[in-house]
Parts: C-alpha cells; structure tokens; sequence
C-alpha cells in the first residue's frame, strides 16, 4: 500500500460498485410476479423464467467480451463507466415500457438482455479491478465477498418495501444505483497497463483447463449446484412464498432476506474454519445438510417454519461456498489459477441461469414441492458421489489438513 492509504480507499470504492450492482440486481427479485404482470406478461411462472434467464443468459455471453475489451485498451475505468451507464439505461427503458403498456413482453425480454450484458460490464470489470489492486487477492477478493454479500442481503428486503410502493418503483431504484456507481468508478485509479489481473475467461478456455487439471470438475460440480439452487430460489422460492402463504411482495423479501443475510455474514468466517479443518466436511458435509434443508423449506407446512428453515439454508450455504471457491484455488496450479476461478464463475452463472429456467419448468409442470424435493435431491446427490472425489483431492496434497492457510 502507498503512503496516502490509495488501495485501501479504492478498495472501498470499487466494493461499492460491486455492491451496487448487486443490490440492483436482487431488488427486483421479490416483486418479480408483479412486475412481470406490469411489464404484459400473462403467465408469470413462465414469464419470470425469461425475464431472469434473459440477464443470466446476457452475464454468460458478454462478462469475456468486456474483459478483453478492457484488456485490449489497457483501461478499465471507462468500460465500468459504460456498464454501469448503459444497465441504468436498460433499467430505466424498462420501466417506461411498463408505464406505456402497450409494447409486448418479448420486447422487455430483449431490453433485459440488453441490461444484462451491460450490467455485467460494470460487475466483472469493477471485479477485475480489485484483482488489480496490490494488497494481497486475499484481501481484495474479500472485499468483494463482503460487497457481494451486503449487496444480496439488503437487495431483498428494500427492493420488496419498493414493490409495495408500485411494481416498476425497484427499476427506478436499480437505475439509480448503477448511476451513483458510474460516479463512484470515476475516483478509482485505473491499473490495467500495471500488469494486473484479468477476469476474461472464456467457456472455451474454462474446459481446457478443466481437460488439463481434471480435479477442477469437482468444485466446479459441486459450484453449478450450488448456484442452480440460488437460481431456483430466486424465481421459485419467490412464487411459492406468495403462492403457498399469501405473502406479499415486501413479506417475500423479509423471507428471502433470511437466506441472504447469514449466507453474507458468515463466508468469511466459515472460510476461515475450513483452512483449519479442510474442504470436503464444509463442501461434501455441507452439501448433503443444504439439500436436506431445501427439501424442508419446500414440505414447511407453515411460514414460521418457512422462515427458519431459510435461515438454516442461508447458515449451511455460507459455510461450504468459501470452501469451494478455496477448492478452486487449492488445486489449480499457481500460472492458471485466474482462468480456472474464472471458470469456476462460468459454471456458477449457468448453473444460476439453469436454477431459472428448470426450477421454473418443474414447479409448472409437476408443482411445487416436486420442483424442490428435485432441486434438493441434486443437491444430496452430488454430495454423496463426490465425497470420495474430494477426499482424493484433499489427502494427497495434504489440503488444510494442518491449519493450511491456502
């Protein structure tokens, strides 16, 4: 660090885009029926699927694109700029297409994808950036854990107080946000022609490292899962409240909020708890507990059991994803470890984006107590055929096994 403190206070700067874009993107989640409602949907499941797999589907197909845009100018600053303007654009064009009523809800899909494959530029470049601070990626990818995790965890809830108000309230918000985030990305220092890191993998380039370092699937496996299940509660958890217990919008987020908040406030801790007491009890234990627990969310007969049960979910979900993003690092070799967390991240959107659509495909299908007791089945089931992967991976290399601190 210099003399005048500049990583930290751009630390603190750039976490706060990442926590804006977050909270954007979470405080539509509780009201999303009946902004599918306003936006011309007639059948909201259905509708919700495309309209959160459209952003999802955008994040995938464009979070590369912008990182060898960036890379190739030697400049970050000004595609964050440009990200977070054009969300706030795709936000704000949103709204005034529900205002108007009379434009069709295929076309609020593609203005979604076109959000979306803004947004993403301002996440994963504003990401990029703290990778590119000195100062140790240990700490700087806190600092985006704790953004990431504030940003989920106060989404929720306001963005359900903001529906109450008027469904498109939570697009003006979100617009609002990624603006005030624009601003922010002005103060920070641009690194990029420093040499630092870069957050551009490719799907292409995710599978050749995969080819070459096998043992990667595993925290990748266990990651997609993870992140379908997020995606399933997302879309599913949010109709099944308001389907099963009447809950309205705000009430949703306070549920939703029950997950998000310990699912942020407890990743670093129980990141530290698995350096000392290594990875498969967190991943492979934690595992089975979070399927069992999504299981029970879904048979809950009534909201009171509802809402902790979603607490338990949120505890058990903080205490394994530290420890398989740690997998991630402890396995990779040390020229690759940028591409294979990268990858990590590409298997983590899909498995989000596939929470989406087949979560929303089952619970229209089958219902929803089969859609959960699906969810939590993959959840059971990747735990107990993985374990013996893990516990390979973990011997041999002797991971954490003795307070490793990797």
């Amino acid at each position: 660090m210099t003399d005048d403190g500049a990583p930290d206070r751009e630390r603190v700067l750039l976490a706060a885009v990442v926590f804006a874009v977050l909270f954007a993107q979470v405080l539509l989640y509780p009201g999303i029926p009946e902004l599918v409602a306003a936006l011309g949907a007639t059948s909201s499941l259905d509708a919700g699927v495309w309209f959160l797999g459209a952003e999802f589907a955008a994040f995938v197909a464009f979070a590369s694109l912008w990182g060898a845009a960036s890379d190739a100018a030697g400049r970050r600053v000004p595609f964050v700029q440009a990200g977070a303007v054009g969300g706030a654009v795709g936000y704000l064009a949103l709204a005034l297409l529900a205002v108007r009523g009379d434009v069709g809800f295929g076309t609020a899909v593609a203005i979604r994808a076109l959000q979306g494959a803004a947004t993403i530029g301002a996440f994963s470049l504003a990401t990029t950036m703290l990778m590119d601070l000195p100062g140790g990626h240990g700490r700087n990818m806190g600092a985006a854990g704790i953004a990431i995790g504030l940003g989920t965890a106060l989404g929720a809830p306001i963005g359900g107080e903001l529906t109450a108000v008027g469904p498109t309230v939570p697009l003006y918000a979100a617009a609002a946000a990624l603006l005030l985030a624009g601003a922010v990305a002005t103060l920070a220092t641009d690194r990029a022609s420093d040499g630092g890191g870069t957050d551009r993998t490719r799907p292409r380039e995710a599978i050749s490292v995969l080819r070459d370092v096998p043992a990667l699937f595993v925290p990748y496996a266990f990651g997609f899962i993870d992140r379908l299940s997020a995606g399933f509660f997302a879309l599913v958890g949010t109709f099944y409240f308001q389907t099963a217990f009447g809950l309205d919008a705000a009430e949703t987020g306070l549920v939703l909020a029950l997950f998000f908040a310990p699912f942020a406030l407890l990743q670093y801790p129980f990141g530290r708890l698995s350096d000392r007491i290594g990875r498969t009890i967190p991943v492979g234990g934690g595992s089975l507990l979070y399927g069992v627990a999504v299981i029970a969310v879904g048979l809950a007969p009534t909201i009171d059991l509802a809402r902790l049960l979603m607490v338990v979910v949120g505890v058990v979900g903080a205490f394994m994803a530290p420890a398989t993003m740690a997998l991630v690092t402890d396995v990779a070799p040390d020229s690759r470890r940028g591409t294979a967390m990268g990858g990590f991240n590409i298997f983590g959107s899909l498995g989000f984006l596939a929470g989406i659509v087949a979560g929303g495909l089952l619970a229209d299908e089958y219902g929803y107590l089969e859609a959960f007791l699906a969810v939590g089945a993959m959840e059971i089931a990747i735990a107990v055929v993985a374990v013996p992967a893990l516990l390979r991976i973990e011997r041999p290399a002797g991971i954490a096994s003795v307070g490793d601190p990797r």
